[in-house]
């Protein structure tokens, strides 16, 4: 453990939020590619920061209405 905190950049940023945007880049039941993710990527990238990919895929937002289905939408950059 103390080895890989000592790995560590002290100074990471993270960057996360419920970011609203549908995208078969994060979302593998979502049929479609957003040109809008692009967008977010492209200024995570600016940061040098990477989306991270939680070990369990699982959606994030779960919705009420019948027939609809969850999705993934709130996002972790590293």
């Amino acid at each position: 453990m103390k080895s890989t905190i000592d790995g560590l950049d002290r100074n990471l940023l993270i960057m996360t939020s419920n970011f609203n945007i549908c995208d078969s880049s994060w979302d593998p039941s979502f049929p479609h590619h957003s040109s809008i993710s692009n967008n977010l990527i492209i200024i995570a990238d600016s940061f040098n920061l990477d989306l991270s990919s939680p070990t369990n895929q699982v959606s994030t937002r779960y919705l009420d209405t019948p027939g609809e289905s969850n999705s993934v939408i709130d996002l972790i950059f590293l």
